[in-house]
């Protein structure tokens, strides 16, 4: 070998050796870069997290809205709030274009939360962020103004939203900054789209997505939302569920009964209700309504391979939860590519807090969730749901039966479809999806999980169907966040990692 080849062969070498070491390399920049900037990290969190944000609240709506678009503005995008429809909760739309890009990426994120009641919150009340210590004594509280020691990681901030979704926001404009101060380039043009009614059944959203689609869609979108797997491993997924709620109302007696003088002679729709719900399920969990499995999009080889590569965590799931069965002997991430059916709530009596009626009430409801996974129509679904109501020999009406209905039908219900939308699922084999994978292995340094399909339902179909956009979804959060319910929690340490995750896909060759 000539001078000149080996001078070539050493070359080449280095540059092979540059490319393989770029990205630790900056995500350890990043992460050097937030060990010095964690108190102002978490004081934007705080912030952030006391604008109440329920979506039914336009008013707290609009100035989490304006608090979106100042903190996108402070990294250099040129935000927008776009409205979606007569008092429904605006976009946040934010970009930031580069020269010489080499892909445009998108990400998606949401600011509303779920209710709350103060009352149930352990700690502070919601919207008072906090920080808790659980291994200190008691479950210490931090008030982060007043700490001057080091930030453990395992601490957790509770607060509604904490998890679900405004963390994520602020792990990513963190990891935006860092790159901005360490002089580290991004490798996209990035476009940000913020959703203000996710948790409501994004009831504008698909309107919104074609109304302002070039200002949306790019060569991949990240779906930044849901926990990471219990397994705690970073979490990616190539598509999510679909949603249908539906509202089952069984009527018995023109008015509630004296359960003493009619108990056992009367019907009572509450018990009705109970055996109709009974009849939907058996007892391994499988839905018995007919064709309520026909339409599923059957996993591929490769998503099964994805499957049997995940660590099987029921185990201590089962721990966590407290409970010592699961309702399936299948593992959790195989159920996760089926449809199903969730009993939300049930009422009958008017509750069963304080001394209670005895009675015989007048009508029982119960309201469902149906997930949907991909090629699942929902109004397919709630078809079928009434069909199988009808075969338990219901008639259904759609509104409080008359007495000429109550006289001559022995079950009478009602069943109300609400809100809905389809799953989405994007093919793992695509080569940008192939380069994310890379990008946040790459950032843990170790085995990350790849799902199918995720557990929770999100907009996901409107961008890998409607926009035709290559998505996949993003999770950072811990999996035992307590997100929709009281109490809950971002554990510090998942902020942080989601940081570098997201620096390491921004700067993606």
């Amino acid at each position: 070998m000539n001078r000149l080849s080996r001078i070539a062969v050493l070359v080449a070498a280095a540059l092979a050796i540059g490319a393989t070491t770029q990205e630790p390399n900056n995500v350890a920049r990043v992460r050097a870069w937030r060990v010095e900037h964690e108190k102002a990290i978490l004081s934007e969190l705080f912030d952030f997290l006391s604008i109440p944000n329920v979506a039914t609240n336009q008013s707290d709506i609009r100035k989490n809205a304006e608090a979106l678009a100042r903190m996108f503005e402070h990294r250099r995008f040129a935000p927008e709030i776009l409205p979606t429809g007569p008092n429904a909760s605006p976009l946040v739309v934010a970009e930031r274009r580069l020269p010489n890009a080499r892909r445009t990426m998108t990400f998606y994120f949401h600011y509303d939360g779920q209710p709350v009641d103060a009352a149930e919150w352990m700690y502070e009340p919601p919207f008072r962020p906090v920080i808790v210590a659980p291994h200190e004594p008691q479950g210490r509280t931090i008030t982060l103004s007043t700490w001057r020691d080091a930030i453990d990681p395992e601490w957790r901030i509770y607060g509604r939203s904490a998890s679900d979704d405004k963390s994520p926001i602020v792990a990513f404009l963190a990891a935006i900054e860092a790159l901005d101060d360490q002089n580290i380039p991004l490798t996209s043009n990035i476009r940000v789209i913020v959703e203000g009614e996710e948790e409501a059944g994004s009831p504008h959203l698909e309107g919104a997505v074609r109304q302002y689609a070039d200002r949306i869609r790019g060569d991949a979108l990240l779906l930044v939302d849901g926990p990471r797997h219990a397994s705690d491993r970073p979490t990616i997924n190539f598509g999510a569920r679909g949603i249908m709620n539906a509202l089952v109302t069984v009527y018995g007696p023109a008015r509630d009964m004296h359960s003493g003088n009619y108990g056992n002679w009367a019907p009572n729709p509450a018990l009705q209700l109970a055996r109709l719900l009974a009849s939907m399920k058996d007892d391994n969990g499988r839905v018995t309504i007919d064709g309520f499995y026909d339409d599923v999009t059957p996993l591929t080889a490769e998503e099964k391979k994805a499957i049997d590569e995940i660590p099987d965590v029921a185990p201590s799931l089962m721990k966590t939860f407290g409970f010592s069965r699961p309702e399936s002997p299948d593992r959790l991430e195989l159920r996760h590519n089926l449809p199903t059916l969730n009993i939300d709530a049930m009422e009958a009596g008017g509750g069963v807090g304080g001394q209670g009626r005895t009675i015989i009430p007048a009508s029982a409801r119960a309201r469902l969730d149906l997930r949907l996974v991909k090629n699942v129509d929902p109004a397919k679904q709630f078809d079928r749901l009434v069909a199988h109501i009808r075969k338990q020999g219901y008639f259904i009406v759609a509104a409080e039966p008359d007495a000429d209905t109550r006289a001559a039908r022995p079950l009478v219900a009602s069943v109300e479809r609400i809100g809905g939308y389809p799953a989405g699922r994007t093919s793992m084999d695509l080569p940008i999806a192939r380069a994310i994978t890379k990008a946040v292995s790459d950032a843990s340094g170790g085995a990350i999980v790849r799902l199918p399909t995720l557990g929770g339902s999100a907009p996901f179909y409107l961008f890998s169907d409607v926009l035709k956009v290559p998505t996949i979804g993003l999770s950072i959060v811990n999996f035992d966040n307590n997100q929709h319910g009281p109490n809950e929690n971002v554990r510090i340490k998942n902020i942080w990692d989601g940081m570098e995750t997201m620096a390491a896909i921004l700067t993606m060759p």
